[in-house]
């Protein structure tokens, strides 16, 4: 999300020339935003940066840097990468397409779709609804305090099954009683996964396909699975570490289930958040319980974040760090959409993500009259 916090682990620079691709000629230049990606692979030494916007003016991409380091060939101008927390927007959606059908309370205990899984240290299924998973008040702790992202950096094809990581966060007791805080947590969404499956009878992965992907066409975004590969074209992912950067663009997304193992790219991601906000994919009831913020929910509601823009208005979305990417994408509701991303991640730095949350406000904001 676009304030989690993410773990530096060095500081690496890779000065890479800034260039840019505009797509959509009616678009305009873009200067702003092209200044914004240029600082991003310069002084904050990214390797590339690539932003995308979709509005009345149609399909616009500007890129900044190399999308491998080795070759030095430019970032792809329809760069596809991991989405990290991104995922948890499609799960969410999910969750409340099942709510639609009147198969899941939003309201009801975890317990009454999976009897007896969350439980131990003070953690309680029975207390812990399925609104507070999907709006991070559960209390749950997350499971990544524990699973390191030095242990899946250096396995990155490690297996890990979502009770795997279930049982890692129930080991340490609640943050707080549900409902009554709010605290980012991973775990909440593995759950919501679980639950998913629990209801449908069917991988989680199947029905973000076949209730999103298939309907909007979303040919170049891969469901939450076990698979190493990434749609093509892509840039490479990185790592920093105290030497060169790490190539991480292989791995297996296990270790992020429901809450962010999902691969995409700017336009399939502009194309869902309007889809979303435009009530193409839940009821309108539903969809404003997707959006409501309440008052310990901290700009959050059911999987997707409110960020206001400099321009007026808010952006609805979500933002994903994950191995080797990191990267944001909302919409404004009233036809603008964008996605902007960096190939470093999770440790792109507090100067890098500042610039690349920005980036994302100017390609909103920037020519939006």
């Amino acid at each position: 999300m676009l304030r989690e916090a993410i773990a530096v682990l060095g500081l690496v620079g890779v000065s890479a020339a800034g260039t840019a691709v505009p797509a959509a000629a009616a678009g305009g230049d873009r200067p702003q935003l092209r200044r914004l990606l240029d600082t991003i692979t310069t002084e904050d030494g990214a390797p590339g940066a690539f932003a995308e916007v979709g509005d009345r003016h149609g399909r616009t991409v500007l890129t900044s840097g190399v999308g491998d380091v080795r070759t030095r060939a430019p970032m792809p101008e329809r760069s596809h990468w991991r989405i990290g927390s991104i995922t948890k927007t499609f799960t969410a959606t999910v969750v409340l397409q099942l709510v639609d059908d009147g198969r899941i309370d939003l309201d009801a205990p975890v317990e009454r779709y999976l009897p007896g899984v969350v439980r131990g240290n003070g953690n309680d299924g029975r207390n812990i609804t399925v609104r507070h998973l999907l709006q991070h008040t559960s209390g749950l702790p997350d499971y990544l305090d524990d699973l390191g992202i030095d242990e899946v950096v250096e396995h990155p094809f490690t297996h890990y099954e979502p009770r795997e990581l279930l049982d890692l966060a129930l080991g340490r007791p609640p943050g707080f009683e549900p409902g009554t805080d709010w605290a980012y947590s991973n775990t909440g969404y593995v759950v919501a996964g679980l639950i998913v499956e629990e209801v449908t009878g069917r991988p989680l992965g199947d029905e973000v396909e076949r209730r999103i992907l298939e309907p909007l066409r979303l040919n170049g975004t891969r469901a939450p699975r076990d698979s190493a590969a990434l749609p093509w074209p892509h840039p490479h992912g990185y790592v920093r570490t105290d030497g060169p950067l790490l190539d991480r663009t292989w791995l297996n997304p296990s270790a992020a289930f429901a809450n962010g193992s999902m691969a995409s790219g700017g336009t399939d991601l502009n194309r869902f958040y309007a889809a979303l906000l435009d009530g193409r994919l839940l009821r309108p009831g539903t969809l404003r319980e997707m959006t409501t913020i309440t008052g310990v929910s901290d700009d959050y509601g059911l999987g997707l974040m409110r960020v206001p823009l400099s321009c007026g208005g808010y952006l609805w979305g979500h933002g994903g760090e994950t191995i080797g990417f990191t990267g944001f994408s909302g919409t404004t509701g009233d036809g603008r959409s964008a996605t902007v991303m960096a190939n470093v991640g999770p440790e792109l730095g507090d100067s890098g993500r500042s610039h690349l949350q920005e980036a994302l406000d100017t390609a909103l904001c920037e020519d939006a009259a």
